[in-house]
């Protein structure tokens, strides 16, 4: 597996993350403060625009990685639950980093 992947994954699961708790504050602001319903709505957008992106970038690493379905959606999922990208990153990132670059297994010994 190219290294691309891998970092265009990163890159896209850190952007969400942050999108994320930005709306998940302009949220608070609109509803707990009756202010701001300009800037949710436009922070809003941008994170559904950019979620899609990450849905795409994280489906085509689980199926070069070739995950279960059930670590597929979780993966996908966590772009929509606050702080839990930044958890699944790592994690996903310490599982895939040896698959990167090609690296192929050990000869077998004789």
């Amino acid at each position: 597996m190219k290294s691309s992947v891998l970092t265009r994954y990163r890159v896209m699961a850190y952007v969400t993350a942050v999108m994320l708790l930005v709306l998940s504050t302009c949220m608070i602001f609109k509803y707990g403060f009756d202010m701001g319903e300009d800037v949710t709505f436009v922070v809003s957008q941008t994170h559904g625009v950019l979620y899609i992106i990450y849905l795409v970038f994280a489906f085509d690493l689980g199926s070069k990685a070739r995950w279960p379905f059930g670590k597929l959606l979780w993966v996908l999922l966590s772009g929509t639950i606050p702080f839990a990208a930044f958890f699944v990153e790592r994690k996903v990132v310490a599982e895939v980093k040896p698959l990167v670059g090609g690296a192929a297994p050990a000869p077998a010994k004789a």
